[in-house]
């Protein structure tokens, strides 16, 4: 059976996006594209997964990600006013050949797919564990290169295990990185939560030396997860870190199992729509990505 439900949210919207999403036994409040499985019950909220993930995406080029630890969404989200399509298999989502994996956004739709504006204009892919590895705590990174463009919006974030039971944002975000095309230099590093979602999500950005653009090649994306504590970094230099202090009273929703998620998305009320400078295919390479998870004294296991 499919149904529609929320996709992503984003800091400076009501980031709740509309994905066709497969065996959902309940509406997602929360997830960038449509889930294709719904997420598998939280368990308990104080027992910390054990679990170690890697992902350094070997294959040959064209090949499709490890369904074993990922699972593509399909859709399209309304809520962001996102333009794209998001595909299956490895028509937008490949390995290259040269062990990274390559999301591309294109602007074309030789499916037809219908998206919340009319025809799609574009297609792209969005990937999340989801029912194959969650995470409690620990190191989590991704090494990648983003795309560049007015309009380009590549992520990677974590969603609470529980969102199919509580929904979104009392299932908790995490986003470990954000880039909108308009600021080239500059990476966000947010939580949402109930009473800090959308554009009241809690973060701060960060920003390259001397002009660089992070489109210019490959950055480490990351986080350090304890309880009560998240701690970002960009190659290893660390840029903020909240903690309960930081809610003004508002429940920490981080001390429980979050899946992981990789997309591009093609504009939307944050990075705006594409326009006649940006080109097309677009490309967020992606290197690596790796978690070692914590015992439940929140010492990270590497």
């Amino acid at each position: 059976m499919s149904i529609r439900v929320p996709l992503r949210r984003h800091r400076r919207s009501t980031r709740t996006t509309a994905l066709a999403a497969v065996a959902l036994t309940a509406a997602l409040s929360w997830a960038p594209g449509v889930a294709t499985a719904a997420p598998p019950p939280a368990g308990p909220a104080a027992t910390p997964n054990a679990a170690t993930f890697e992902d350094n995406f070997d294959g040959p080029a064209g090949s499709a990600v490890d369904g074993s630890k990922w699972q593509l969404e399909t859709g399209d989200n309304v809520n962001n006013h996102e333009r794209q399509y998001y595909t299956s298999g490895n028509a937008n989502a490949a390995l290259n050949g040269q062990g990274q994996l390559v999301i591309t956004a294109r602007k074309e739709n030789p499916g037809n797919y219908q998206c919340w504006y009319g025809r799609c204009e574009y297609t792209s892919a969005r990937l999340n564990t989801s029912g194959k590895f969650t995470a409690q705590y620990g190191h989590v990174e991704a090494r990648m290169k983003v795309p560049r463009g007015q309009g380009m919006w590549p992520a990677f974030w974590m969603l609470g295990n529980d969102l199919g039971q509580v929904g979104w944002p009392n299932s908790g975000e995490i986003d470990i990185m954000e880039n909108v095309g308009f600021e080239p230099g500059t990476v966000h590093g947010t939580i949402h939560g109930p009473g800090y979602s959308g554009s009241g999500g809690i973060g701060a950005p960060y920003s390259l030396p001397n002009g660089q653009a992070f489109a210019d090649g490959f950055h480490t994306f990351a986080i350090d997860w304890a309880p009560d504590s998240i701690t970002w970094s960009v190659d290893g230099n660390v840029y903020q870190r909240r903690t309960p202090a930081d809610l003004g009273g508002k429940q920490w929703v981080f001390n429980k199992p979050f899946f992981l998620i990789l997309n591009l998305a093609v504009g939307g009320y944050w990075p705006g729509d594409p326009d006649g400078s940006t080109s097309f295919p677009q490309q967020l390479a992606v290197d690596h990505v790796r978690v070692s998870t914590a015992n439940s004294a929140g010492a990270v296991r590497r």
